[in-house]
């Protein structure tokens, strides 16, 4: 498998992947990330590696299945993947290193790419995080693309320099890169600041991809939209709107 992709990411507000594909290439991607194919591309469902790859996979949020796209034919063909909601695609070159990701961020790759389980390194943040106990772990030679809602936000953290985040907004981060939880100060921040009770606090040094719109703050506030009333935050805005 040739590790250097020939691929395009076109869109704008809606992003998607184009990936073109040697005769003998594949290219592997989540269940319902597949837009279209050209002539020459087969596809084949399967646990991508056995059945404990599967469970790794979705122990770490995602499909147990994966679905792998070959270029069956004598010539380049193109096949396309986009993520079912708006936003950006990330092109991520893992010779640069592992990096650890958000459960739904992972879009498609190369069959290089390893997809496993990475468990937070504090128990405050596996708790408190917004992500359960678990990051995806992803690495190898090739190339993954993930996905983020919004734009992208991309940081360089020297050693030891921080950067407190809304757990929400994090995409990915370098293996590298320290992770855990703080709780916000101040009872004002608590009841009216609309932000919840946790930020997340990265340590470099390492690079890390920021998104501006969490797809479930956009779904927040369309549920609170579709349910006639202004959406409030923090504890304030939950007891308000617990009050039906």
């Amino acid at each position: 498998m040739n590790t250097q992709l020939d691929y395009s990411i076109d869109g704008d507000d809606f992003q998607y992947v184009q990936v073109r594909l040697a005769p003998r290439d594949a290219v592997r991607a989540e269940p319902g990330a597949f837009v279209w194919m050209e002539n020459g591309i087969e596809m084949e469902t399967s646990t991508g590696g056995g059945v404990l790859s599967g469970l790794k996979r979705m122990i770490g949020g995602e499909s147990f299945f994966v679905t792998t796209f070959t270029n069956q034919g004598g010539a380049p063909a193109t096949v396309a993947f986009a993520a079912p909601y708006p936003g950006k695609v990330l092109p991520i070159d893992l010779s640069r290193g592992t990096v650890l990701c958000q459960r739904d961020a992972y879009l498609c790759s190369t069959t290089d790419a390893q997809i496993s389980v990475a468990f937070t390194r504090r128990f405050g943040a596996g708790l408190f995080g917004g992500e359960g106990f678990m990051l995806q772990r992803i690495e190898g030679r090739g190339t993954a693309f993930l996905h983020a809602s919004g734009s992208v936000v991309e940081r360089t953290l020297g050693q030891g320099e921080t950067l407190r985040v809304d757990t929400g907004c994090i995409v990915a981060m370098e293996a590298g890169v320290d992770y855990d939880i703080q709780m916000v100060r101040g009872v004002k921040s608590f009841l009216f600041g609309g932000e919840g009770l946790f930020f997340a606090v990265l340590r470099g040094p390492g690079r890390v991809w920021l998104q501006t719109l969490p797809f479930s703050r956009l779904a927040g506030r369309l549920m609170a939209a579709a349910g006639g009333r202004k959406e409030q935050g923090g504890l304030l805005g939950n007891l308000l709107q617990g009050d039906n």
